[in-house]
């Protein structure tokens, strides 16, 4: 039987060693296992780089993403004139930028046609500057107006392609309005008629007095 003396030489006591020896293999062991899990779960020395994808449409974006193992989706829609429907716009993060495999690109892509917008009340309430001010924010575009009998640059009507438009009607964004504004002649009517001092409503030509011919 080994004495408490005995175990505890340290020149002598082979428990001892054996122990200390276990131990360092023991932390050398958890050391290298802690740090190849931990190599494993960041994918350490896997980046790759994020190819430019803007531009091209959805599908052959999705394929070129995926060659990098990188996915891919679609987060939003905008429209901008002259690029194909179904085009990237824009991917987050950009190309070029290195990240880790399997990462999520996020793509906005071009929308299919025009975003529809209301026409606000302008008409018979705004004057011709404020109504092609609002118009103009709404990304509408104004041609020159057409004058109409009326008050001095007061917006009667809306028309789009020669149809009147009505508050709160939607159409495609980027259309292009013609205000019918007034030219500050407010003319009668042809077949007014003319009212005497008593009363007595006569027509507008001038009375003749047929005694002198």
């Amino acid at each position: 039987m080994v004495t408490f003396k005995e175990f505890f030489s340290f020149k002598n006591n082979r428990f001892f060693w054996l122990n200390l020896i276990a131990m360092v293999v023991v932390i050398v062991a958890a050391a290298w296992g802690t740090l190849q899990w931990l190599d494993s779960y960041t994918r350490h020395g896997e980046a790759v780089v994020v190819p430019d994808v803007k531009g091209m449409n959805l599908r052959t974006a999705e394929n070129e993403l995926g060659k990098q193992s990188l996915k891919s989706i679609v987060i939003d829609s905008s429209y901008v004139k002259g690029i194909a429907p179904g085009a990237i716009l824009e991917q987050n993060p950009s190309g070029g930028s290195k990240v880790k495999s399997g990462r999520t690109v996020y793509l906005t892509v071009n929308a299919d046609s025009a975003p529809k917008v209301a026409i606000p009340d302008i008409m018979d309430n705004s004057s011709l500057r404020q109504a092609e001010a609002k118009l103009r924010a709404l990304g509408f575009k104004v041609t020159e107006p057409e004058y109409i009998s009326g008050e001095k640059d007061w917006v009667y009507s809306i028309k789009y392609r020669g149809r009147d438009l009505k508050a709160g009607e939607k159409i495609p964004y980027e259309a292009v309005l013609t205000l019918m504004v007034g030219n500050g002649n407010e003319t009668m009517p042809e077949d007014s008629t003319l009212v005497d001092e008593s009363g007595t409503v006569s027509d507008d030509k001038p009375m003749i007095d047929e005694s002198w011919f």
